[in-house]
């Protein structure tokens, strides 16, 4: 009898999944629902390749987490059987509170909850269904377990989520210059102090990956026109729900209805478990034919924005490094309104400011530390004789103006 099962991934490989806990966390229909959510939600606006999903993103960091435990053991640091399998078991499941195009829910229907505290609550939920097995990878999950190593895996400056992210962004937007060595990385991981740290041979690689991050969120996470179509799917999900308070009855799957029709706060999420049924329903598939049924709705705004989204007709986005004045604010209002017939406060809908800032690096994050030979740690922004700590911790901020084209 075959004791795993075996994934073929585009980016690493064969990806064994072991029979037993992992393997039914693999298969449930929680971490299934990721199979129809893109990972870049509206990123394949700009790059047409981008059309992996979340699952594939869980799997890919699964083999990142077996890799790393493989070396830490390897280097002398003691890692228990049920410890290894609970921190492959906390990071297949780090996202399964994603909802449709990631982050757009918690600016529209479900307002006051992450989808981290999300990812928790489906984690618990699961746990009972298991029978507490997954006791010891909540814990972990939620830093309460003595060795604080295991939660960095999962969380932190050098976890493996943001080490398969980002290559594996990489691979499907074609973006080459955001591939990362994450393999070299996870070779030169190791422990001291409970803390994990980076053999100081590892330093080149761990330079190559902060700038790797920071194209990264400037040229795809960032892009200007994603965030223009971005915008446009918060503006029309806001119009859809001020339609439905006023009664406005409008096509919807029964899960997104539930959330159009209902104020949904962080109270109600947490203690009203009709709220978690409907959410673990919603995909990006729901908005999809939402979005293409609204398309030819009576009401101008919302119809308006949801054929340009579904026909890439986006808004104009214009980038500048200083804030936004009032008086161009207005103008842009009093525009809109003339052009689409509608009142200055509707016209809001078609026009958005933005402010969005980034650093590459931030020690008070969580610091990637540098292990030399003689047992020392230093931090990677005063052990790199490339990136200074300047230069590693600016914050780059970018003002965004996304507007209806009015041309």
């Amino acid at each position: 009898m075959q004791d795993r099962k075996i994934i073929n991934d585009p980016v690493f490989g064969f990806i064994n999944i072991p029979k037993g806990l992992l393997y039914d966390i693999v298969t449930h229909p929680i971490l299934q629902r990721l199979t129809r959510i893109k990972q870049l939600g509206l990123s394949s606006i700009v790059y047409p390749g981008a059309q992996h999903t979340r699952f594939q993103h869980s799997l890919g960091a699964f083999y990142l987490m077996s890799e790393a435990i493989n070396t830490l053991r390897q280097k002398g640091n003691f890692i228990f059987d049920s410890e290894a399998e609970a921190v492959q078991a906390a990071i297949l499941m780090h996202d399964i509170g994603h909802g449709p195009f990631s982050h757009v829910l918690e600016h529209t229907l479900v307002k006051g909850i992450s989808h981290e505290e999300i990812s928790l609550m489906l984690m618990e939920r699961i746990n009972n269904e298991m029978k507490g097995q997954l006791n010891l990878a909540i814990q972990i999950f939620k830093d309460e377990y003595p060795k604080k190593f295991l939660h960095q895996l999962i969380s932190s400056q050098l976890d493996m989520d943001r080490l398969d992210y980002l290559r594996r962004d990489s691979f499907y937007t074609g973006v080459t210059e955001g591939n990362i060595g994450s393999a070299r990385i996870i070779k030169m991981l190791n422990v001291k102090d409970d803390h994990l740290v980076v053999d100081s041979k590892g330093i080149y690689s761990i330079e190559n990956y902060l700038m790797a991050r920071r194209l990264m969120y400037w040229q795809v996470y960032l892009h200007k026109t994603s965030v223009a179509a971005e915008k446009m799917l918060i503006s029309a999900l806001l119009r859809a729900k001020e339609l439905a308070n006023k009664g406005v009855e409008l096509f919807a799957s029964p899960a997104l209805h539930f959330f159009l029709y209902n104020d949904i706060n962080t109270e109600r999420f947490k203690e009203d478990p009709i709220c978690l049924e409907n959410y673990i329903k919603l995909d990006d598939n729901d908005i999809w034919t939402s979005l293409k049924i609204w398309s030819e709705h009576p009401d101008t705004i919302l119809s308006t924005l949801s054929l340009g989204i579904i026909n890439r007709k986006l808004f104009k986005v214009e980038v500048t490094d200083k804030p936004i004045s009032k008086e161009r604010k207005d103008e842009m209002l009093t525009s809109l309104s003339n052009k689409l017939g509608i009142n200055k406060k509707e016209s809001e809908y078609f026009l958005c400011i933005n402010a969005i800032g980034k650093d590459m690096y931030s020690k008070e994050d969580d610091s990637i530390d540098i292990m030399f030979k003689d047992g020392s740690t230093h931090d990677i922004a005063y052990a790199s004789d490339m990136l200074n700590i300047s230069t590693l911790s600016k914050k780059v901020k970018k003002y965004y103006i996304c507007h209806f084209r009015t041309n």
